[in-house]
């Protein structure tokens, strides 16, 4: 009898284990969790950091400054397929994340850090190479400003905060 009691709380601990890890999982399937707004880390199980400085993305625009309102592109290259990514413009002064995303290729959708759609992330887990965005400035000054990713190549390897070149905010003194 204790032997079948144990099998049992075996099986039940192991079960509801299983549930949570899968569970967990999937939540990430589908974009990233709100908790990595700040410093754009995922957070998964067991995952390994890269160096944003050695990795095989490109995060550009075509333009080295902006007026508040304006309309930015912003691509994303890659040499290799990746399944998730969080991106947002930075300001330079202090790091708040600024502006929203207007438009957003398929396998993405807007998340809400701090602001409505002030962040992008992936929906769903496709794999991805080559992505176009379009960020819109904020009507009233900001200052300079940084577009920031963090890609995951799996569920255990990720770059974090690769960023792009700064674009200058027109017209300031």
């Amino acid at each position: 009898m204790e032997d079948g009691r144990r099998a049992h709380t075996a099986i039940v601990g192991w079960a509801c284990t299983t549930l949570c890890l899968v569970s967990y999982a999937a939540a990430f399937s589908q974009g990233a969790s709100l908790s990595a707004c700040t410093d754009m880390m995922p957070r998964h199980l067991r995952v390994q950091l890269h160096s944003p400085n050695n990795n095989y993305v490109t995060l550009h625009t075509n333009m080295s400054f902006y007026f508040p309102g304006d309309k930015v592109p912003v691509t994303v290259r890659s040499t290799r397929d990746y399944m998730g990514f969080m991106l947002q413009a930075r300001k330079v002064s202090n790091n708040e994340i600024a502006g929203t995303f207007i438009f957003l290729p398929p396998g993405s959708k807007l998340l809400t850090c701090f602001e409505d759609g002030d962040t992008v992330t992936h929906s769903d887990k496709s794999l991805k190479r080559n992505l176009s965005f379009v960020w819109k400035a904020p009507d009233q000054p900001i200052g300079d400003i940084k577009f920031f990713i963090s890609i995951v190549q799996s569920y255990f390897v990720y770059w974090a905060k690769i960023e792009s070149a700064i674009v200058a905010q027109g017209g300031q003194n």
